[in-house]
């Protein structure tokens, strides 16, 4: 069994939504977690998903959207999370490839996150384009002021400092279709060095759909490919690694190993 630790499934309509999760299913992928991206988005996704028992959601401000309304304070995140269907926090973090919001913004909102996920004790599903040196020390900065907390480097395309960086802080790394671009030699290499209990696997769904589907529509199912490639790099079976990152996924989301 395959889980998809990040996509999007709102950004699909309810009459396409079905067939999406059918050919999620027919590919192995039994369990999703679609993200938030802002509070008023954020607070439909369990009502989206409350029909379906291997859905899960998260809750959070986007860097992109950090500017657009009063950044949520810790404890507001950290109540949104009583939802049973709410397993975590985020997407939350620092994109100074597009910079459509201040990087002072971002980064208020990225502590307050950090923060959020502190109270819940729950996981913070992280953002990092452009941005390694401070993602880090920020990450640093809010360990040393609150305490280790649970957090998942997503849609990893960092570099290597910034990859060793989040596991000596006890952070998780995902992989999506990006590993299976013919330009990321690079990050296949830090992907086969990534200690076994740190790895899981995502597609950010509608984003980055994975070779042979690059250029397309990205969707859960084709998570699968990901996990292919993520196998042959670090020499397992499709099946042993599957079986590794669901695990990962369960301690990193206790919330899904209590349904």
């Amino acid at each position: 069994m395959l889980i998809d630790s990040h996509c999007h499934l709102d950004y699909f309509t309810p009459m396409e939504l079905p067939d999406v999760l059918e050919r999620a299913r027919a590919a192995g992928v039994r369990e999703m977690v679609t993200i938030g991206t802002s509070m008023a988005q954020s607070a439909k996704l369990p009502a989206m998903i409350e029909a379906f028992p291997n859905l899960w959601c998260t809750v959070g401000v986007h860097p992109h959207h950090a500017a657009e309304a009063p950044i949520p304070t810790p404890e507001t995140l950290a109540e949104q999370t009583r939802h049973p269907k709410v397993i975590g926090i985020g997407e939350s973090g620092l994109d100074y490839f597009y910079d459509r919001s201040p990087r002072d913004v971002q980064a208020e909102n990225f502590r307050a996150h950090i923060r959020g996920a502190q109270l819940a004790g729950l996981p913070l599903a992280i953002h990092a384009r452009d941005a390694d040196h401070d993602i880090e020390t920020i990450l640093r900065e809010e360990t040393r002021r609150g305490g280790t907390f649970a957090f998942l480097l997503h849609c990893f395309s960092s570099s290597r400092a910034l990859a060793e960086a989040a596991l000596e802080l006890g952070g998780f790394i995902s992989f999506s279709g990006i590993l299976t671009f013919p330009r990321s030699s690079e990050l296949r290499e830090i992907a086969r060095d990534v200690p076994p209990d740190r790895l899981l696997v995502e597609t950010d769904a509608p984003y980055l759909a994975p070779v042979p589907f690059r250029g397309k529509r990205n969707e859960p199912g084709y998570v699968a490919h990901t996990a292919a490639k993520l196998a042959e790099v670090r020499e397992m079976t499709p099946i042993a690694l599957a079986d590794l990152t669901t695990a990962n996924f369960r301690r990193l989301f206790p919330k899904t190993a209590c349904a």
